[in-house]
């Protein structure tokens, strides 16, 4: 697939068949975020595939409310990024970290699977990332679900390039 085709296709999904992505194509796209940029080669970056087990657990601490939005995907992997506590190297990691989220999603539709990338609010507490065994020292950039589509959600509209775009002299 053309980077610009994956690109401009890709679609964030909410919809997925039931089977679960397959170990050897979760550890091929996973090989992806090796090549996001990172200054000083730090990779950052973290992913944490979710088991029965700790999908439990964080459903538990997502609550009633939220615990039903954990079942739309049958494979879930947070992410997440290592920190340093220099301010610099982090705002750099984290934007890194980002870099490789994309790539994986990029290579997930690349390979006919569908994502979706969200940040709920039970990853931003103590209890759900203990659930999920996400230590002190590292910030969480999301849940990414990922598996085979059910729908294929049309395009949304974005913002001319004009609206973004500064031409500098």
């Amino acid at each position: 697939m053309d980077v610009f085709d994956a690109i401009r296709g890709r679609r964030t999904h909410k919809s997925f068949d039931p089977e679960p992505v397959p170990r050897e194509m979760l550890e091929e796209l996973f090989d992806l975020a090796r090549f996001a940029p990172n200054h000083h080669l730090t990779q950052p970056w973290r992913f944490r595939v979710l088991g029965p087990k700790a999908l439990v657990r964080l459903k538990e601490e997502a609550g009633p409310a939220e615990a039903p939005k954990l079942d739309r995907a049958p494979t879930l992997v947070v992410a997440s990024a290592r920190l340093s506590g220099a301010q610099q190297q982090d705002e750099e990691d984290l934007c890194a970290t980002a870099a490789a989220v994309y790539a994986v999603l990029l290579g997930a539709h690349a390979r006919g699977l569908a994502s979706y990338w969200r940040t709920p609010a039970v990853l931003r507490t103590r209890e759900g990332r203990e659930a999920v065994g996400v230590p002190d020292g590292e910030r969480v950039l999301g849940l990414i679900h990922l598996g085979r589509p059910l729908t294929q959600p049309p395009p949304k509209d974005r913002e001319p390039v004009g609206s973004f775009l500064v031409f500098l002299d």
